[in-house]
């Protein structure tokens, strides 16, 4: 009886205008559509007015309810314009309501405005409840278990569900038609739509397999040197991941390529609280020898090595007692090497250093001889992974072996030093005139 009334009294509006347009001397067919767009004006006036209204007091609700409950959801609502949706339907329902009125003198355009605006209604339906979808997605994204997993794909397979729906219910509307005929002409087109949604397909069974076996996460540094990716994985979507990389570039990788191609996942790593160092120092060959028993009293006062050269002396001294061994020459025998103490002096240097990992792999090792020279090689692993932190600790463990290498009369080889003499010429007990 209400919605009769406004009726009513919005058609005296219109004919009122009319009227009064034919009085003042205007043709019928002309103050038809003066009138029509008299009244469409005036229509848009009042949708933007009821619709700012509406969209304000929802808006104050949520913040209401959102500061009382202090429940995030709502917070993601405002985020994302539910709202703005929602305040739209009252009023479509206004104009849907209107149109017989405005659209009197062309009868004929009455119906498919009214088609029109039950499409847009879909739409508007549609898009309050990916607004929900989202909110529930950004509050999920506060959880800790949902945080990195790849929910924007998910949500896209929701949008495309929800938009096939729309596109059926519009379908079955604007036709008068079952919607079982909108699948029936679908169907004589599905190796196109296969094809045309190829990426779209493979993506979404990629996410749910890269979700499922928790291949990549967000946040994850990943490596792909197909596609010159190296960074932090930063975006998860349907057909693309985003990996914004070290430059602060931003490289796209197909999704499907994740479950296709092969990467490399530093997640482990960052997991594990340790960053490995797998660096070698090359030695001159040439400057590996014997150390003398005069050299030896010398290399003992080195604090790190003093009670390792007494117990290894020790067992070298009753070796050769043992089996009668000339020891006029040093080559007869077994004696220490300036490079072997120089690999325990690293591998003690290492097992003291405040930056190394002590639970971790921990190794000294000397690699095949090379044209450049003999690998010193350290295996070792860092007490942090943050990136300048590891450079850092990396750089002052190398510092500190590469100059400490010539108190043992070793020379790292440099290929335009080959022939450098290299001595230690301040006040220093092991100056024992040490020469390439």
């Amino acid at each position: 009886m209400r919605e009769f009334r406004f009726t009513h009294s919005a058609n005296t509006i219109g004919r009122w205008t009319y009227n009064l347009l034919v009085k003042w001397g205007v043709t019928e067919e002309l103050a038809a559509y003066i009138n029509l767009f008299a009244l469409l004006f005036l229509l848009i006036i009042i949708i933007y007015v009821f619709h700012h209204v509406v969209r304000r007091i929802l808006r104050i609700v949520l913040i209401r309810f959102s500061k009382r409950s202090k429940i995030k959801f709502f917070h993601h609502l405002l985020n994302n314009r539910f709202p703005h949706f929602l305040a739209q339907c009252a009023p479509l329902l206004l104009v849907n309501a209107l149109i017989p009125v405005i659209f009197l003198d062309f009868p004929d355009m009455i119906k498919p405005m009214n088609a029109i605006t039950d499409s847009y209604m879909v739409f508007i339906v549609i898009w309050m409840v990916m607004a929900l979808i989202r909110a529930g997605g950004d509050d999920l994204r506060t959880q800790p278990a949902f945080r990195e997993k790849p929910l924007d794909s998910y949500m896209q397979v929701m949008r495309m569900i929800l938009y096939l729906m729309g596109a059926v219910v519009i379908f079955s509307h604007l036709t008068g038609q079952s919607p079982f005929a909108f699948f029936t002409a679908m169907g004589a087109i599905s190796a196109v739509l296969l094809l045309m949604f190829k990426d779209t397909i493979m993506g979404f069974v990629a996410s749910i397999q890269v979700s499922a076996n928790d291949t990549v996460r967000i946040g994850d540094w990943i490596t792909m040197t197909k596609y010159g990716a190296d960074g932090d994985v930063i975006a998860i979507n349907l057909t693309t991941v985003k990996v914004q990389n070290f430059d602060k570039t931003i490289t796209t990788i197909p999704t499907y390529s994740l479950i296709s191609d092969s990467f490399q996942n530093w997640r482990g790593m960052t997991e594990a609280g340790g960053r490995r160092i797998k660096r070698a120092i090359l030695i001159k060959q040439a400057s590996i020898r014997f150390i003398t028993p005069e050299e030896v009293t010398e290399y003992k006062k080195i604090q790190s090595l003093t009670s390792y050269i007494e117990h290894r002396q020790k067992d070298i001294d009753k070796n050769n007692e043992r089996l009668g061994i000339d020891k006029s020459l040093l080559i007869n025998g077994r004696n220490l090497t300036n490079a072997g103490l120089y690999r325990k002096y690293i591998d003690n240097y290492l097992s003291n250093h405040s930056g190394t990992h002590k639970k971790m792999t921990m190794m000294v090792r000397q690699l095949a001889p090379t044209p450049n020279g003999l690998p010193i090689e350290l295996y070792v692993f860092t007490s942090t992974t943050k990136w300048a932190d590891y450079e850092y600790i990396m750089a002052d463990i190398f510092d500190h072996l590469i100059a400490a290498a010539r108190y043992f009369d070793l020379q790292i080889y440099e290929s335009e030093a080959s022939g450098d003499t290299t001595s230690i010429s301040f006040n220093d007990p092991l100056t024992i005139n040490r020469k390439a």
